[in-house]
C-alpha cells in the first residue's frame, strides 16, 4: 500500500525517473489509493485487458472503482513504490465484464445501489445491463427490491448522470478542469457541450475565473479559425479589459487598441478592427466621439460606460443637491475630544456642514483623524444620523479605533444581497443616514464610487478623506484625482504635520519623499527607533536579512507577532524578492504546519496549510470578503471540501473550488496593500524593479507602516523611485464629465 503523505503533492516527486515515451493503456480501475483534498490529483491501480495491473498518477476528476478508462502519457520510474504511468489525458469507457459493471454499478454512480443489489440487476440483464439503463429502465422494476417508483428514481439519476458523464468527457478533453467543468455547469446547465461547442468564448464573458486565454484554448481545441468574428470581438473585449484590470483604464484609445489587440490575437490591425466593430454589434463595446477625441476615439466596454457617465450625472445632482440645508457652527478654537484646531483644520469641519459634498486631503500626521472626531461630535449633538465606512476592512477598523464611532466596509454598508445579485441600497432604497465619512477614498474605483453615490440619501452631508499623493486605486479610475481637478467639490488640504513633533521618523522620511527629497539614511544609533535603512543590493542577501528580520529580530526587539503585525511590502510578483518568491520562503519558515503531517490544499505551483497568512485577490459579493483582504487559514475541512478563513470581520468559508481567489500573503505588493496600515512593515526597495520604481510608491509603502518601517536596498534605487514622478495617465473622462453642462 502507498504511504498518502507522499502523494500530497500535485507534481511528481523529485526521488523518481522519468521517461517519456507516449503510453496508451485501456483498463478497469481496481482502486482509488490516493485523492488529494481537491478530489483532482489521484492515484489509482487499474487492470488492463491482458490483466496486468498498473499504477496511474495524475489529475483524473471523476474517476471511480469499477470505471474503464482509456490514459495516456509517460512511465516514470519511482525509487520507492516503481513504475507508474503519469496519465497526460484520459477518457472513460464503460465497463464491458459483467464483473466490471457490477463493481461500476457499486462504485456510488447511483445513490442506494450496493454490492448486492448491483449482482442482483447483473444477474438479470447480464451484459445487456448498461443497455437496459440507457433504453428501457423501466425493466428494473423485474430485479427483486426495485420497485416501479424506484426503478423510475434510477432512470432519471442514471439519465442526468450519463448526460453529466459525457458533457465532463467533452470539457476533459478540451483541457478543461473539474473545478472549471463544475462552474460550467452551474452556469450552462445540460446546454453547456452546445453551448461550447457555438461559442466557447462565452466561457470568457459568463464563466467566473475563465478568462479569454483559456476561452482561446478550448476554441484552438476546437478548430476554430484565428479569424472567427466570436473570436475577434471576445479578443478585443480582453485586451480592453486588460488595460482596466492592469493599467486602471477605464477607457482607451481606438488606435493603440487596435494595436494590442492585433499583437495580442496575432492577427493583422484590419482583422482587430473587425473585431472591435463586433463588439460594437454585440453591445460589449462603446465608442466615445465627444470633445477632444476626434481622430482616434475612446472605446469603453459596455459596463464602464455606463458606470462613467452615471457616476458623472449622480456627483453634479449631489454638488447641487437642492435638500441640502448648510449648517451654521459656531467660532471652533478647540475640538471636543480638547486637541487644540489649526485653521485648516476648522475650515474643514466647517465646509463639511455648508458644503453637501465636501473633500478633506493630506498626508500622514496632519490632522485627519482630529478633523473627522470633530465633524463626528458636532453631528452627534445635532441628533444627526451619522454613518462611517472605509473601502476596506483593515481601513474601516481603524477607522472605528481613530474615530471613537462604529465603521464598516463600503460593501457592508451598502449590504449586498445574494439572492438578488446587487446592492440593498440604492437610488430606490437609499442609506437612511444624515452625514457619511468616508476615509481612505484615494482606494476607491469608479465602481465603487457609483454604487455609493447611488445609494447617498438627497440632502445627506458627504464627506471624502483621504491623500491625494497615494497610488490610485487597483481598480479603474481615477475618481479622487478627478474630483479634485474637476474643480466643482470644496477642497480642504491638510499640511501642519503634527506626529512629526512626537518623533516619528517614519512620517518625516514620507514627507520627504513625497517632496521629491531623500530620506534620511544614515546608520541610527543603538537606541530603537521607528525608522531603519539597510543598505544591501544583493537579493539573495537581502532575503536573508527579511528572513531574519520576520522570523527573529523584529519579534524579539519590538515584541511583534511575525505572522499578524509585520508586512512584507515588494514593488512586484517576481523575482527573488518579489511576492512569489517571498511567500514561499516565508511560508516555510513562519508557518510549522508546512512540516508536518497537516492538512494543505493545492493550486498551481502552491500549497496552502492551516495558519497561512492570505489575501482575497477578487470581490466575492456572496460571502461579503473583497479584493484586498487579509486573513489566516483556520480550518481545511477535506470532508465537507471547505476551507475557513478568519478576517477582520469574520470567519468565512470556502468551498474548495474557490481556492483560486486568495493568495499567501506573508508578501504582498505595495498596490495591494492600500488603505491598510501594518504595525511593523519591511520594503525591499533594488533596482531589478526598476520599471515599478515611483516616488508614489515608495511613498504609499513608506505611509503603510505605524511603529516600525524597515527598509532594505540600495541607494541607487531609492534615488530612482525619488526622482520618478512621472505618473501614466489613465484614461478617463470622469473629470470632463462633471465639467460639461454643470
Amino acid at each position: 500500500m502507498h504511504d498518502e503523505s507522499l502523494f500530497n503533492q500535485s507534481q511528481p516527486d523529485s526521488d523518481q525517473d522519468t521517461f517519456h515515451f507516449d503510453v496508451t493503456i485501456k483498463g478497469e480501475v481496481l482502486s482509488i489509493l490516493f485523492q488529494s483534498d481537491s478530489d483532482h490529483y489521484k492515484i489509482a491501480r487499474i487492470v488492463d485487458h491482458k490483466q496486468c495491473e498498473h499504477i496511474i498518477v495524475g489529475t483524473l476528476p471523476g474517476i471511480c472503482k469499477g470505471q474503464e478508462l482509456e490514459v495516456k502519457g509517460y512511465w516514470t520510474n519511482h525509487k520507492k513504490f516503481g513504475r507508474q504511468l503519469k496519465v497526460t489525458e484520459f477518457s472513460e469507457i464503460l465497463p464491458s465484464t459483467e464483473q466490471g459493471i457490477v463493481r461500476y454499478l457499486s462504485s456510488g454512480v447511483i445513490p442506494g445501489i450496493g454490492p448486492k443489489l448491483a449482482e442482483r440487476i447483473v444477474k438479470k440483464f447480464q451484459l445487456e445491463t448498461l443497455e437496459i439503463l440507457d433504453n428501457a429502465s423501466v425493466r428494473l422494476s423485474e430485479v427483486r427490491g426495485i420497485s416501479k417508483e424506484r426503478a423510475k428514481e434510477i432512470r432519471e439519476i442514471w439519465n442526468t448522470k450519463t448526460h453529466r458523464r459525457d458533457s465532463f468527457i467533452f470539457l476533459h478533453g478540451l483541457g478543461i478542469s473539474q473545478a472549471y467543468a463544475n462552474r460550467i455547469f452551474k452556469k450552462f446547465g445540460d446546454n453547456a457541450t452546445k453551448i461550447i461547442q457555438d461559442n466557447p468564448y462565452r466561457l470568457a464573458n459568463e464563466v467566473k475565473g475563465i478568462g479569454f486565454s483559456m476561452a482561446d484554448g478550448v476554441a484552438a481545441r476546437l478548430d476554430i479559425a484565428a479569424d472567427n468574428p466570436f473570436r475577434l470581438a471576445s479578443g478585443a473585449v480582453y485586451v480592453l479589459n486588460q488595460l482596466t484590470d492592469r493599467s486602471g483604464h477605464v477607457c482607451f484609445p481606438k488606435k493603440e487598441l487596435i494595436e494590442q489587440a492585433a499583437s495580442i490575437l496575432n492577427v493583422s490591425t484590419t482583422l482587430a478592427e473587425e473585431g472591435i466593430k463586433r463588439g460594437f454589434q454585440d453591445g460589449a463595446l462603446v465608442e466615445y466621439k465627444g470633445k477632444g477625441v476626434q481622430g482616434n476615439e475612446l472605446i469603453y466596454s459596455r459596463h464602464l460606460f455606463e458606470i462613467e457617465t452615471s457616476l458623472a450625472d449622480q456627483i453634479k445632482i449631489k454638488i447641487s443637491d437642492s435638500n441640502f440645508h448648510a449648517a451654521q457652527i459656531n467660532e471652533l478654537n478647540t475640538a471636543a475630544h480638547g486637541k487644540k484646531l489649526n485653521e485648516d483644520q476648522k475650515c474643514a469641519v466647517k465646509n463639511a456642514f455648508q458644503f453637501p459634498i465636501s473633500i478633506i486631503t493630506g498626508g500622514p500626521g496632519v490632522g485627519k483623524t482630529t478633523v473627522t472626531r470633530e465633524i463626528i461630535a458636532i453631528a452627534a449633538a445635532q441628533e444627526l444620523e451619522i454613518a462611517l465606512a472605509a473601502p476596506t476592512g483593515r481601513a474601516a477598523k481603524k477607522l472605528t479605533e481613530s474615530s471613537g464611532h462604529s465603521a464598516s466596509t463600503i460593501h457592508r454598508l451598502l449590504k449586498w444581497d445574494p439572492h438578488r445579485q446587487s446592492f440593498s441600497y440604492n437610488a430606490d432604497n437609499p442609506i437612511k443616514a444624515d452625514l457619511i465619512i468616508i476615509d481612505e477614498i484615494s482606494m476607491l474605483d469608479i465602481t465603487l464610487a457609483y454604487h455609493l453615490f447611488n445609494a447617498v440619501m438627497p440632502g445627506t452631508n458627504l464627506i471624502l478623506v483621504g491623500d491625494k499623493d497615494q497610488l490610485p486605486s487597483i481598480g479603474p479610475g481615477s475618481f479622487l484625482n478627478d474630483l479634485i481637478q474637476s474643480g466643482k467639490i470644496n477642497v480642504t488640504c491638510l499640511t501642519q504635520i503634527y506626529r512629526q513633533s512626537e518623533g516619528s521618523h517614519i512620517i518625516t522620511n514620507s514627507y520627504r519623499v513625497n517632496s521629491g527629497n531623500m530620506p534620511e539614511l544614515k546608520k541610527q544609533s543603538g537606541e530603537l527607533t521607528d525608522f531603519y535603512w539597510i543598505d544591501q543590493d544583493d537579493q539573495n542577501k537581502i532575503v536573508n536579512l527579511i528572513e531574519t528580520m520576520v522570523n527573529d529580530r523584529i519579534p524579539k526587539r519590538f515584541d511583534l507577532s511575525p505572522i499578524t503585525d509585520i508586512q512584507v511590502l515588494t514593488p512586484m510578483n517576481q523575482g527573488p524578492c518579489g511576492t512569489k518568491s517571498l511567500n514561499l520562503s516565508l511560508q516555510a519558515s513562519l508557518n510549522p504546519n508546512t512540516t508536518s503531517q497537516s492538512r494543505e490544499l493545492h493550486f498551481g505551483e502552491t500549497s496552502y496549510f492551516e495558519g497561512d497568512r492570505v489575501m482575497q485577490i477578487s470581490n466575492n459579493y456572496d460571502l461579503n470578503v473583497f479584493n484586498g483582504d487579509l486573513g489566516i487559514i483556520q480550518k481545511i475541512d477535506s470532508a465537507n471540501k471547505s476551507f475557513h478563513i478568519v478576517f477582520d470581520t469574520g470567519i468565512v468559508t470556502y468551498n474548495f473550488d474557490d481556492i483560486d481567489q486568495i493568495r499567501l500573503a506573508y508578501a504582498i505588493t505595495i498596490h495591494k496593500s492600500q488603505g491598510s496600515e501594518f504595525p511593523a512593515v519591511l520594503v525591499p526597495i533594488i533596482s531589478q524593479h526598476y520599471i515599478m520604481l515611483k516616488r508614489n510608491l515608495i511613498y504609499t509603502a513608506m505611509t503603510r507602516a505605524q511603529k516600525l518601517l524597515i527598509l532594505i536596498g540600495s541607494k541607487k534605487a531609492m534615488a530612482m523611485a525619488v526622482n520618478n514622478h512621472k505618473l501614466k495617465p489613465r484614461f478617463t473622462k470622469l473629470k470632463d464629465r462633471i465639467i460639461s453642462e454643470f
